[in-house]
């Protein structure tokens, strides 16, 4: 992965957090950073699948499915770490 490819992934990861929050219903207990972060490693972790799916968007445009698999993996990943992260503060 090139440095631009690795920017574009920051970039495209912060996005991706925020939708794989809104996908997720309810209210989730993570602080807005954590939700980025979750986003930048959905990113860089639905590219990955998407890759080894044999997805290329070879024919240029929107990669609709890159950005979808992002999405699942990210609304996945926000709903374990709030869960993780709204138990960590309960006591029994």
């Amino acid at each position: 992965m090139t440095i631009t490819g690795i920017i574009s992934a920051i970039i495209v990861g912060l996005i991706i957090g925020a939708l794989g929050r809104l996908v997720v219903p309810g209210r989730q207990p993570i602080p807005i950073w954590l939700t980025l972060i979750i986003g930048i490693v959905a990113a860089f972790i639905g590219g990955f699948i998407a890759s080894a799916l044999g997805y290329g968007n070879a024919n240029g445009g929107i990669p609709w499915i890159l950005i979808l698999i992002q999405v699942i993996v990210a609304a996945i990943l926000v709903v374990i770490t709030a869960n993780l992260y709204g138990r960590r503060g309960v006591r029994r």
